[in-house]
């Protein structure tokens, strides 16, 4: 949710623009800083961006958003597989149009990508669907390297496709190539996309894999930190990371990760899991899709969303956790905007704990500007966290 300046909303972001009383509270008592999520040198990634936040080294730990998404859908990775994610697109007179393929369904989507799987998969090459525009690719074999060199299709909108295409180690790159261009032959006139194309709707036209990666060696957060933990959100990249982090994963009936995701379901899941787990990881995703549609107005509706359905909401039932519940409110990392994409400044963030008294009136709302006054400063790698948890002491009542 954090952005540059907008023109049309008076030289401001979404985050100073939006109603958001219930973040701004517990910024103006707790304390505020920013966080540097993406390191110098690494992919602005997702994956990169929430590694960093749950304090590992994500120049250790990161082995792409693809092993993680698979993950969570329960797909066994073995040591030889190269692991991708991989969206369908809409391309258009041979440029990237967007990355989404106009946020297509799931179902529309699973039925398009089985179709591939049966025409282009082999011993070799399998595809997953997964989530609307979210799927998976798996290359089978020491004959396939990881390095290579696949852009985001979510950077390069409006490009001419052909320019962006793999890159890299010469086996693996034309083989993916050779599955694009092979994908277009098989979906362009595909029924799922000539019934799209009616109601005038964009096609998913292509796959576009990308974020190569093999099977992580991530340790587990109660043995790095002592902390039984759960992750709520939409995005199977989140569950993949909580799989690995050996997390439990709570799915919420009606989240979507866009705009209409069900806030209320996820603050109930908040609470209800608070009650059994010493740390939560809620995620949205709401605010993310926005930038990268370039829809300010939106993404401010996004922000005023979160804080009235989910924040609100969590607030207003903390009484029914037996212990003091330490908070925190941060983005992942930047999605302006005015560039549709995500941008590695460090991200704002608040931490508000009962048992921490902060003298009111230093920080009066939570935005990009006023964190970068806050009494935390500058904070990277495992700093973040490890002031998280130093907020909240446990108490002699508290179990783990």
């Amino acid at each position: 949710m954090a952005d540059y300046p907008i023109k049309e909303l008076g030289n401001r972001t979404p985050l100073e623009v939006a109603a958001k009383p219930n973040i701004d509270f517990l910024a103006k008592n707790g304390r505020c800083g920013l966080l540097k999520t993406l390191p110098e040198g690494m992919p602005l990634g997702s994956d990169i961006a929430n590694l960093s936040v749950l304090g590992y080294d994500p120049g250790i730990f990161s082995e792409g958003r693809g092993v993680l998404e698979a993950a969570n859908m329960g797909i066994k990775i073995a040591e030889d597989e190269v692991v991708l994610r991989c969206n369908v697109i809409c391309v258009q007179d041979g440029r990237i149009k967007n990355h989404s393929a106009g946020h297509i369904s799931s179902e529309e989507a699973a039925i398009l990508i089985k179709d591939l799987n049966k025409r282009l998969g082999s011993a070799k090459i399998q595809l997953y669907p997964g989530v609307s525009y979210r799927h998976i690719l798996i290359l089978k074999g020491n004959e396939f390297s990881k390095e290579v060199d696949c852009t985001p299709p979510h950077d390069v909108q409006g490009t001419e496709m052909r320019k962006v295409m793999v890159r890299g180690n010469k086996n693996t790159s034309e083989v993916l190539n050779a599955l694009i261009l092979k994908s277009n032959e098989l979906l362009e006139n595909h029924p799922v996309n000539l019934e799209r194309a009616k109601k005038g709707k964009d096609k998913a036209n292509y796959i576009w894999p990308w974020s190569p990666g093999k099977k992580p060696k991530l340790e587990k957060f109660f043995d790095k930190y002592g902390k039984s933990g759960a992750v709520i959100s939409a995005v199977d990249l989140l569950r993949g990371i909580g799989v690995y982090a050996g997390f439990d994963i709570i799915k919420v009936e009606g989240a979507t990760g866009l705009a209409n995701t069900n806030y209320e379901g996820k603050a109930n899941a908040v609470i209800e899991a608070l009650k059994t787990h010493d740390f939560v990881y809620c995620h949205v995703e709401a605010s993310d899709e926005a930038g990268h549609e370039g829809d300010y107005e939106l993404k401010v509706k996004t922000i005023e969303y979160f804080d009235k359905r989910l924040i609100g909401n969590v607030l207003r039932r903390l009484k029914e956790i037996e212990d003091e519940v330490c908070i925190a409110v941060l983005p992942d990392h930047y999605t302006p905007c005015i560039t549709k994409t995500h941008s590695s400044e460090p991200v704002p963030f608040l931490i508000y704990s009962p048992k921490i008294k902060v003298m009111g009136g230093f920080i009066e709302k939570f935005d990009e500007d006023n964190c970068r006054k806050g009494s935390l400063g500058l904070l990277e790698g495992e700093a973040f966290i490890k002031e998280f948890f130093a907020s909240h002491p446990p108490s002699p009542k508290a179990s783990t």
